[in-house]
């Protein structure tokens, strides 16, 4: 396990482009698999987890080219896709093994999911239950809840499910079920989760329809291959957000940054701490919305977080509590229970961390309290395995008082495997 010592900055500043968005990168395979036609796709985020899908696509028959530039995915269209010879180890990606046990489950043949020790940890149940009420057959340990994941696919039916917790992994897997299920489905969400599935839907041209925090999806339609070019990460670029916002002196341009309203929860978390961000030339492309992003150090002050905003920056908190330890008094997350149950318990892992830092965090069930700093500690801290954990830290390092060493950095190339060289770009020291 690698670790890595970053030390303090003076400011942040440049000019810089993050990786593609996971999300759609992830999506614009399984689509493009499943669609008729070679589907082009520029922007591909190639972290561990995308290649994770990529590589179990390929195990089912489809050709995937890639030059380093574009990837071609020669689609099979929906009946096309052969069973695999072998397991299917979908690594630390969550979004591959939930999604793909959606898509799964509508094959006329079998196939298992397994991935890494983390991966094996985390809850299925909530994929597996509804995928069950519309005629899949789904074997598990712990009754189903945890991987290896066992699937006889074909005979779904069209079903109407409300999710008990917003969550676009569950609403995404139900939604892929669903183009191989007689009739319609239709999934309902609490509050609204990322939407990446149903813009990529209709982009393929499913047949579909999207109402008040909720899509119905009708089964049978063939899809029709696409040119996609991926935005880049708001998550990924979350971190560099706070590094400027907290670094006194900096001014930091992020280009070509995907903006979609059900992912902007951050900026609007980090505006309402006082944080100075605009976007500039906003634009669509490939039905997502895009822009730049200026961002330039603020006196950040704590607030109250909860409701609708925590599932639209459900991935970037760990970095917000970065912040929230940066700013001036206390900031209390609420309702942001779904943090316990990711790669790791972030709250408590992020809670334990910010602890060794010198700030005084008081965790809860569902969130914690935390009473900023004036100048956080330096010392050693423990990614837990968990990439977005490992580099939230390394933006805290960027303002401490001495150096902070982050233990089991090679999480990171999961989702952002050019992050340290970035952060090293921006640093001016």
């Amino acid at each position: 396990m690698n670790s890595i010592t970053i030390n303090p900055a003076l400011a942040v500043k440049g000019e810089i482009s993050v990786p593609g968005d996971k999300s759609i990168s992830h999506r614009s395979i399984m689509m493009g698999a499943i669609a008729k036609g070679v589907t082009t796709v520029t922007g591909f985020l190639r972290g561990e987890d995308n290649m994770s899908t990529m590589n179990a696509f390929r195990a089912m028959g489809v050709t995937i080219d890639d030059d380093g530039e574009t990837i071609a995915i020669h689609g099979q269209g929906l009946h096309g896709l052969k069973e695999p010879a072998d397991v299917i180890d979908c690594g630390n990606s969550g979004t591959t093994i939930r999604l793909m046990t959606g898509l799964l489950a509508g094959q006329s043949f079998f196939s298992v999911l397994t991935g890494d020790q983390y991966l094996r940890k985390r809850p299925m149940k909530r994929v597996v239950e509804p995928l069950g009420r519309m005629g899949a057959r789904i074997l598990g340990r712990n009754q189903g809840s945890l991987a290896p994941l066992a699937i006889q696919g074909g005979g779904l039916r069209g079903i109407t499910y409300e999710l008990p917790v917003a969550s676009a992994q569950v609403k995404s897997a139900i939604m892929l079920a669903g183009l191989y299920a007689d009739g319609e489905t239709s999934v309902r969400e609490p509050s609204l989760s990322r939407d990446h599935s149903e813009r990529m839907f209709r982009l393929f041209g499913a047949s579909l329809e999207v109402f008040n925090n909720g899509v119905t999806v009708k089964g049978g339609v063939e899809l029709q291959a696409q040119e996609i070019s991926v935005p880049g990460d708001i998550s990924s670029a979350a971190f560099f957000l706070v590094a400027a916002l907290i670094t006194p002196g900096s001014e930091l341009l992020i280009r070509n940054v995907g903006v979609n309203p059900t992912r902007t929860g951050v900026i609007e978390i980090l505006r309402s701490m006082g944080g100075s961000i605009e976007l500039l030339d906003e634009r669509e492309i490939s039905g997502e919305p895009v822009a730049d992003l200026m961002v330039r150090s603020s006196r950040l002050k704590g607030v109250d977080i909860a409701g609708s905003v925590v599932p639209r920056a459900i991935d970037e908190f760990p970095v917000i509590c970065v912040a929230a330890a940066c700013a001036e008094g206390r900031t209390t997350v609420r309702d942001a229970h779904e943090l316990r149950v990711k790669e790791t318990d972030r709250i408590a892992a992020i809670a334990a961390n910010l602890r060794r830092l010198g700030v005084q965090v008081d965790e809860c069930e569902d969130g914690m309290d935390i009473m900023g700093v004036e100048r956080l500690a330096g010392g050693e801290v423990e990614s837990c395995g968990d990439h977005r954990i490992a580099m939230s830290l390394s933006v805290a390092a960027l303002v401490a008082k001495g150096g902070i060493t982050i233990n089991d950095t090679d999480c990171v190339a999961t989702s952002f495997p050019t992050f340290f060289p970035l952060l090293e770009k921006v640093a001016v020291r």
